[in-house]
């Protein structure tokens, strides 16, 4: 008889773990999930847990934040941990409080920062860039830039301490939380500020400690709130820097000179306290008198000069010298220098004062005339040429100019300005100074007479014995005899004959006689005509030698013309030799 022996089904491992693992999916108990577990027992540093359903685990007391000792926590206690594996080689689920509490605060953290809530936490270490918070179980990351309003050079203070912080950022799946304490600062200094902003107002007095200090005024601690004091609002005169006048630390009593809601900055003064100076200006400063005032500063454009505290003027470099043309101001005078300046200028409104130096000082163009009336021959070297003249210096720093007009009688100006270069020393003669517009004009060429004048002597149909200068083309150039004047006879007028209108007949240094057909003294000009000469002549001899109805030819009246002169010569000579 064959006997059956029935055997009972055994799952495998695997099985084992799947139905266990659908049995706990049941009770909400499953892997990377928060469970209930109770406290069944302690052993040494760790906790035995049980989650159910027989599972125990177990997990490092110091997880408890206990320390690794008891504490607080004993047998029978109720805890929340993560379920990381529901069984290790070992059999026991794989738990952790550390997880657990983590999960705990990423699902409270979220909420809050939904709501835009602060967060308590603790820094409790450094890395690179900034700092590791514990906001109760989870790590966040703190900016360097974070921390506070301005940077903080110790952080120990701030170390291990329980502190509110503004959640910026959150990546649940990278696990990741910035968090920031500098706007929670910032959010609270708002709302002190406005309390404080809310007590102020314009126009009140208060005292304040001098917190800090920059180039362009200071920043006044007023009990909460900052206020800055502008460089230009310290005092009624000119501050170059703030130090000048604060330290750090000094306290000082200031007006509220403006608030501005929106922004809540608040402008201070320290003048405003002080009776403005301006207020009399025109009174005490009339235009015209002079005072004696300190150089405090020096610009491309000008020196500003102090003539009270709280009071300054300015000299413009026009109005620094009479004489130093283009040169910077700070080689005329120099910082702290003590000066006399006229005042030229008022302006209460604009709160400008137009000094002038120059004008304590005599005019050179009037101290030149003085000693150097019209007509005066004067010499110095040329400065400059230009296109319209010469510039000559002259005593007393001055210059005088030469035009082209004046350089030469007869030439033209820009054909004789080529024969003088700069730095030769030349006479001149001084024709007219003009002080206000501050110039001298000279003239080289009434060095000697007008060659003009000699033109009265001479009138219309005149004689003249004139030697040629130059022989050209179309005529030639004369000088009449015994004078300077020169003037071209065109080769229409060198003959009368038109056979004889030939230039070239007539040589350097050849003597001519011509007859003057016109004079001409604001053209400064003469005219002389060989031909008219030569008509006048042949009209002379007719009418002394012949007449209209006499029948006698013209070369009959030149012949017996002639041969009178010629005896009336003659009989000169015998006269001569019988005496």
């Amino acid at each position: 008889m064959t006997t059956e022996i029935s055997k009972e089904y055994t799952p495998t491992r695997d099985e084992f773990a799947a139905l266990l693992t659908e049995s706990l999916a049941k009770d909400d108990v499953f892997e990377g999930s928060v469970v209930k577990g109770k406290v069944v027992g302690i052993e040494k540093d760790l906790a035995v847990i049980d989650v159910g359903l027989k599972m125990e685990g177990r997990v490092p007391l110091k997880e408890f934040g206990v320390g690794g000792k008891l504490g607080d926590l004993k047998v029978g206690d109720t805890v929340e941990v993560y379920l990381e594996r529901i069984e290790n080689a070992l059999g026991e689920a794989v738990l952790s409080r550390d997880k657990a509490r983590r999960e705990e605060s990423w699902t409270r953290l979220e909420k809050l920062s939904e709501k835009g809530e602060k967060v308590t936490g603790v820094i409790f270490n450094k890395v690179k860039g900034g700092f590791t918070v514990d906001l109760d179980g989870a790590v966040a990351f703190l900016p360097g830039s974070q921390v506070d309003i301005r940077p903080v050079r110790d952080i120990g203070p701030l170390m291990h301490q329980p502190q509110q912080f503004q959640i910026l950022k959150m990546d649940r799946r990278r696990g990741n939380i910035v968090v920031s304490r500098r706007s929670v600062l910032e959010e609270t200094r708002a709302e002190q500020r406005a309390d404080i902003v809310a007590r102020l107002a314009e126009g009140q007095i208060i005292d304040g400690l001098v917190k800090n200090i920059t180039d362009y005024g200071a920043f006044i601690d007023l009990g909460g709130i900052d206020g800055l004091l502008h460089v230009t609002d310290m005092a009624w005169r000119r501050v170059n820097h703030p130090s000048e006048i604060l330290n750090v630390g000094d306290t000082v009593k200031v007006q509220i000179i403006r608030i501005n809601p929106e922004t809540q900055r608040i402008s201070l003064g320290m003048k405003q306290l002080q009776s403005d100076p301006w207020s009399t200006i025109e009174a005490k400063y009339p235009i015209g008198s002079r005072f004696n005032g300190t150089v405090t500063n020096i610009a491309d454009y000008g020196a500003f000069v102090e003539l009270e505290p709280g009071v300054e003027g300015l000299i413009h470099v026009s109005e620094m010298s009479w004489t130093k043309k283009n040169v910077h101001p700070g080689k005329i005078v120099s910082t702290s220098q003590q000066v006399e300046v006229q005042i030229l200028e008022v302006d209460p409104g604009k709160r400008r004062i137009s000094l002038g130096l120059k004008q304590t000082q005599d005019n050179p163009w009037d101290a030149f005339l003085a000693q150097h009336p019209k007509g005066t021959e004067v010499e110095g070297p040329i400065r400059n040429i230009t296109e319209f003249g010469l510039f000559i210096g002259l005593e007393g720093g001055v210059d005088g100019m030469v035009h082209l007009s004046d350089l030469d009688w007869q030439k033209a100006g820009d054909e004789v300005i080529k024969d003088y270069k700069k730095g030769d020393t030349v006479k001149a003669v001084v024709l007219d100074v003009d002080s206000s517009k501050e110039r001298i004009s000279l003239g080289i060429k009434q060095l000697g007479g007008d060659p003009a004048d000699a033109l009265g002597k001479y009138k219309k149909g005149d004689q003249v014995t004139c030697e040629v200068i130059q022989v050209q083309e179309n005529g030639i150039e004369v000088r009449i005899a015994d004078s300077d004047l020169t003037t071209f006879i065109k080769r229409s007028d060198l003959s009368r004959d038109r056979s004889e209108q030939r230039a070239e007949r007539f040589s350097v240094g050849q003597k001519v006689d011509g007859a003057v057909l016109s004079v001409d003294k604001a053209a400064r000009r003469i005219a002389v005509s060989i031909k008219a000469l030569e008509i006048a002549e042949e009209k002379q001899a007719v009418a002394q030698y012949g007449s209209s109805d006499s029948g006698a030819s013209l070369g009959d009246i030149f012949k017996a013309a002639i041969n009178k002169k010629r005896d009336a010569e003659d009989g000169e000579g015998d006269e001569e030799e019988s005496a």
